[in-house]
Parts: C-alpha cells; structure tokens; sequence
C-alpha cells in the first residue's frame, strides 16, 4: 500500500522554541518537488516525544492541509501506552491522516505477546492503514519476526518499518507473510539490501536533506537498473552515516540549516551538535554539493 520514497520530516522551530509552521510548509513542497512518494509528520525524526498533544494534532493537521491529497501523509502516532497510541490514531484520522505509523512501546519492554495484544488493540480500534515500527535501538526491546507474522493477519496492518538492523529478520517475515505483510527499510544505509529481498521502500531520515537522491536509488532499484541502484547506494553511504552522527534528529536538523531551510534548535533533552561533529557534517555537506 504505502512503498518508494517516504520520508519521516522534521519539525522545525521558531527562535522560541515554537513549531515553525511556514518552514514545515516549506520543507512540505521541496519533498513533493523532488518525488519523495508519502511524508510522516510526528516520528522520531519529528521529535513527537517532545510535542505536547496540541502541538502534535497541529503538525499532523498542517502536513494533511499542504500536502493536499498529492501523495500519503502517514502521521506518527505510536506510544508506550496503548491506550494514548489509540487516542492519538484516532485523532490522526479524523484530521485526514492516509495511515499512521506506530513505534513499538518503548520503556516499558512488554513481552511479545503485550507487544501483539498492543498491536491487536490498535488495529481493532482505529480504521485506518498501520505501520509498526521496530526500533530496538530506541525502544530497548526487538519485536520478534514470529510477532510480526501473527500481527499480519489483521488486515489493515499493512506493513512494518523495520529498524533492527537485522535482514534475517526481515528475510523471515517475507518468507513467511510476504504476502500479506510489506517490509519498509527504517535505516537509510539498509535499504537497498532489504528491498534485495523484497522491502517496498524506505522511511528516510536522510530524504530530509537528499530527497532526489534517495528516491533516485529506490526508483532504479524497481526499474531492474541494480547496477545504477548499488552505485547511488555505495555513493549515498557516507551521507546516511553522518545522519547519525549524533542523536536523530540533530544532525540532519543541522544540515537542513546549513542548506538555509530551517533554524537547527531542537527541544531538550536534544542539544546541538558539539564542534567536532558539525565539522563533520558541514565537510560532509559540501562533498555532496549541498553547501
């Protein structure tokens, strides 16, 4: 359903620390310009955890208002609570939201049948396409690939955005459920191996910055040019390292300004980016032209 170039967008802030809403609309249109195919508004990269509930509806509300139909807003509406992920999936929809994306309970480290009966509340509560999302680097626990193959039964979950690094992982799930279940690459340096297996696309942190060239390598990988596609996946490998530098989302927050498209603030307990490391990034900028 949801496959190609999809990017999880930032959120920009004003001096005050107040979402920057005309710099959103801004980044909005430089994504649908260069063919980025669905935008996630309130992941991690959209520092939902730092968005209070009236900020979060806002920037879901203000991407589904610029978007305006174009491609899929798929708004980030995951939490370690079951029953706020349904309030906040709800509200997603009824502010138009094409589908919504849902982190695995972090904290709390549930067992894999909490994870499935967390999975299960919210697919029977809430009508609309879901991602899982499994980030263990984040959340302190891996969902496992038989959980997600369970989780496939129900109909509108459509697809998992796996961050664990692991490709017999997701290399399982398809073997198992590939027909009912589609596998999204949640680390930019992994996509071209998972779609080597079958995964629909990429979330992208660094399609923020380089949204051309990330859809460049999904786009020759699914016109059968691999040659071309491991390239541009070879040659976008340091970009997507940077990216993660430090913390996400502050690196590519960093470099978003530097290109003059947004301040670099980021809400505490995120701070900016040390000399040393932004030394880095601005080297890194300027050998991708971007500078």
């Amino acid at each position: 359903m949801f496959s190609g170039s999809m990017v999880a967008i930032v959120t920009p802030f004003n001096l005050d620390g107040s979402f920057d809403e005309e710099s959103f609309r801004q980044l909005i249109e430089f994504q649908i310009e260069n063919g980025t195919d669905a935008i996630i508004p309130c992941g991690t990269t959209g520092e939902s955890a730092t968005l209070d509930y009236d900020e979060h509806e806002r920037v879901i509300k203000v991407c589904v208002e610029q978007v305006a139909g174009r491609i899929p807003v798929i708004a980030g509406t995951g939490s370690n609570s079951t029953a706020e992920a349904i309030s906040l999936s709800q509200h997603a929809k009824e502010m138009g939201a094409d589908g919504v994306l849902l982190v695995s309970p972090y904290y709390n480290k549930p067992s894999q049948e909490g994870l499935y009966q967390h999975y299960k509340a919210l697919a029977e509560a809430v009508d609309l396409p879901q991602i899982m999302y499994n980030v263990p680097g984040r959340t302190g626990m891996n969902m496992e690939a038989a959980t997600t193959i369970r989780l496939a039964e129900f109909s509108n979950i459509v697809a998992i955005k796996e961050a664990s690094g692991n490709v017999t992982q997701s290399s399982e799930i398809l073997a198992a459920a590939g027909d009912k279940i589609d596998i999204l690459s949640g680390d930019d340096f992994l996509t071209l191996p998972l779609m080597a297996i079958g995964a629909k696309g990429i979330i992208s942190v660094s399609a923020n910055a380089i949204p051309k060239e990330v859809k460049a390598m999904v786009t020759t990988f699914n016109n059968g040019d691999w040659d071309t596609a491991k390239k541009l996946h070879l040659k976008l490998l340091k970009f997507h390292n940077t990216m993660f530098i430090e913390s996400n989302p502050v690196p590519v927050k960093a470099a978003l300004a530097l290109m003059g498209k947004i301040r670099a603030d980021v809400r505490l307990p995120l701070a900016g980016m040390s000399d040393t490391t932004q030394a880095t990034l601005k080297s890194v900028l300027k050998d991708y032209e971007l500078i």
